[in-house]
């Protein structure tokens, strides 16, 4: 994997992965241009905190801007696309806006990947995308189920990316990730959630659903998987999973944290948290012998030791979150 003076382009740079990937990329030597979505503060997301920012190229700009794209791909050999909306509950709300930014804004990617220089793509993904396990552990073979509007449009995003590689020969590869964690993820998330409220002094802990089963998997273990994504020969064309090989459940997991802040809990599944019924994801977890026996690549970060990075982390941070408030 070497990225040695390699141009390279992360879209959703000032998000939660990217901003991981973009400063691996920084330390890996490559010449890193990382789009950022424009907004009248002037703020750069997590790229704000960042002790590496002075070393991108940071790009402000919207993903759904066609022309924007093209300006932010050019000159690039390889483009990492995370620019999306993932709120799964707010996209019950604003189904719209996840297909004009998860669905049009992969094509603006694409297409100018397509027109200039013809750079390799790796199209992010999500574990969403498979919907309740049919079969597990689930593979890159498994249906797909659109069970929520973001669901929908991350198929759709799939679908166009694999177009462009089977239409256009462009290489695109497509990243897979399963429930990636970690420093900086956002407050909608449920591991977040779940340290916010205990670090805040709350014995009990409002959740949704306590019996989904999640495969959990830190995030720098997800940008090894992408590094290998955007750098393996053998990777062109190619989806693939990169989640941790286990299960926990919702209620299983906040005790896990619980144990692990060393603070006791109840735990409180309340309705305005709950996801529809047939919306509800009930299990993941993923098979990634295709990424391992491809790529190269497997976790290496357990789960408990990655929850213990991440509450130490929020601990110095909580301020940045607001534990009663439920995050959409």
């Amino acid at each position: 994997m070497n990225y040695q003076g390699r141009k390279v382009l992360v879209t959703g740079a000032g998000g939660f992965i990217g901003s991981h990937l973009a400063e691996q990329l920084v330390k890996e030597g490559a010449q890193v241009r990382a789009m950022v979505h424009y907004n009248g503060a002037g703020r750069w997301g997590w790229l704000d905190h960042s002790e590496h920012v002075g070393e991108m190229d940071v790009f402000a700009g919207d993903i759904g801007d066609a022309e924007c794209v093209r300006a932010a791909v050019r000159d690039c050999e390889v483009v990492f696309h995370l620019a999306a909306l993932i709120a799964i509950p707010y996209s019950y709300r604003a189904p719209r806006s996840y297909v004009r930014t998860n669905v049009e804004g992969t094509l603006n990617v694409l297409q100018a990947a397509l027109d200039q220089g013809r750079p390799r793509v790796v199209h992010t993904s999500t574990s969403e995308v498979y919907g309740t396990a049919i079969t597990v552990p689930i593979s890159e073979d498994h249906p797909l189920q659109g069970q929520s509007p973001y669901s929908a449009s991350k198929i759709g995003a799939d679908k166009i990316a694999e177009s462009f590689y089977k239409s256009f020969e462009l290489p695109v590869v497509v990243a897979r990730p399963f429930n990636t964690f970690g420093p900086r993820q956002s407050a909608r998330a449920v591991i977040p959630t779940i340290i916010s409220q205990l670090l805040a002094g709350r014995t009990q802990v409002a959740l949704g659903s306590l019996s989904p089963t999640r495969d959990l998997n830190y995030v720098s273990n997800t940008v090894e998987g992408f590094l290998a994504a955007g750098s393996h020969p053998a990777a062109v064309g190619g989806t693939f999973n990169f989640g941790s090989g286990l299960e926990i459940s919702i209620g299983d997991l906040a005790h896990l944290i619980a144990e692990l802040v060393g603070k006791p809990i109840e735990v409180v599944s309340t309705d305005e948290r709950q996801r529809p019924p047939a919306s509800e994801v009930e299990r993941l977890l993923a098979d990634f012998q295709l990424a391992r026996n491809t790529l190269g690549w497997t976790p290496k970060v357990s789960l408990e030791d990655g929850l213990r990075s991440t509450i130490a982390w929020l601990e110095r941070h909580l301020d940045a979150y607001r534990p009663d408030v439920y995050a959409v």
